[in-house]
């Protein structure tokens, strides 16, 4: 039996040179899982489509075949191509991974200056490199030169002071709840300036 969507996709088809399945996805529930993936209700989604909310209620119902326009409308409100309304999600590519670190349960590894907790460690080939880590510097004199790495960095003051130096930029005050976010192949390094302490998260990009 033929689909009644059939000649949509095959114009489709003809008209922005793309492939299309043989079996192509029921249009109907791609669109619904399409717009309660950016969590929009009916009238949101047909607002952005520029569509009427009853006709895009037919439309994931399955009680209408859309043109060919407002297949292009509906795409376009979805911010994606017209094929994708025909494509299936890409499952393959979601991972589900999860990593739960206690509270003290990181990997240590201590240095002269720093003392870090390594997050997330069960988890192979991230993408990210999570860490908590204590400050013991208190001096630039402490560390020997810049500290230089791979990717960018994000850091969290989470207790006392610190002392952010990077090699391009004057050397900035911080304290909790500050965040700094930098090139990791620009030197940098971090003091405490607090009598205690003071307490960091880093995150790390790998690529």
């Amino acid at each position: 039996m033929t689909s009644p969507q059939e000649p949509n996709i095959l114009r489709l088809a003809r008209e922005t040179g793309d492939p299309v399945q043989a079996e192509p996805l029921e249009l109907g529930p791609r669109v619904r899982d399409l717009r309660k993936a950016r969590g929009w209700t009916l009238e949101q989604a047909a607002q952005q489509a520029g569509l009427a909310r009853s006709t895009l209620s037919k439309i994931e119902n399955g009680q209408m075949s859309p043109t060919f326009e407002a297949l292009k409308k509906l795409a376009t409100g979805l911010e994606i191509s017209v094929p994708q309304l025909f494509t299936p999600p890409k499952r393959d590519q979601i991972m589900g991974r999860r990593d739960i670190t206690r509270k003290g349960d990181g990997q240590a590894h201590a240095t002269t200056t720093y003392e870090h907790e390594l997050l997330a460690g069960s988890l192979t080939t991230k993408k990210m490199l999570p860490y908590q880590s204590r400050i013991r510097a208190r001096s630039f004199d402490d560390f020997d030169g810049w500290i230089r790495h791979d990717g960018e960095e994000f850091m969290l003051v989470l207790t006392g002071t610190v002392r952010l130096y990077t090699e391009f930029y004057e050397a900035i005050e911080m304290r909790r709840g500050d965040s700094a976010y930098y090139d990791g192949t620009m030197g940098h390094n971090v003091i405490s300036t607090s009598p205690e302490d003071a307490t960091i998260l880093w995150v790390t990009s790998l690529s």
